[in-house]
C-alpha cells in the first residue's frame, strides 16, 4: 500500500506543480483579454455595416435588373432588339387594336 501512496503523492505533487505553472503564465497573458474583446467588437460592428452597405447595393441591383427585365419583354423592345414577334406579341399587338393576327396549327 506504501507504493501505491508513493505513486498517488508522485501524481498529486506533479500535477499541481504543472497547475501552477500552467496558472501563472495564463495570468501572465489575461490582461490581453480586455484588447481581444474589444477588437473583436469593432471587427463585429464593421462586418454588420459592410453586410448592410452590400444588402442595400444588392437591392439596388436586383430593382435595376427586374426593370430590364420588364422593359426587354414589351414587345416594342423585342422589335428594337431585332427579336420576332411571338404569339405573346401577336396577341398583345391584336387586343390594342393594331391589327389582326391569325394563327394556324
Amino acid at each position: 500500500m506504501t507504493e501505491q501512496s508513493d505513486d498517488l503523492m508522485t501524481t498529486y505533487m506533479d500535477a499541481g506543480e504543472q497547475f501552477g505553472k500552467s496558472a501563472k503564465e495564463f495570468l501572465q497573458h489575461l490582461n490581453l483579454l480586455p484588447k481581444a474583446m474589444k477588437d473583436y467588437q469593432q471587427a463585429m460592428s464593421a462586418s454588420a455595416e459592410l453586410r448592410k452597405v452590400l444588402d442595400n447595393r444588392d437591392e439596388m441591383l436586383r430593382t435595376l435588373m427586374a426593370q430590364l427585365e420588364e422593359a426587354v419583354q414589351t414587345p416594342l423592345s423585342k422589335l428594337a432588339l431585332g427579336e420576332k414577334n411571338t404569339d405573346g406579341a401577336k396577341a398583345s399587338s391584336a387586343a390594342a387594336g393594331i391589327g389582326i393576327v391569325k394563327t394556324f396549327p
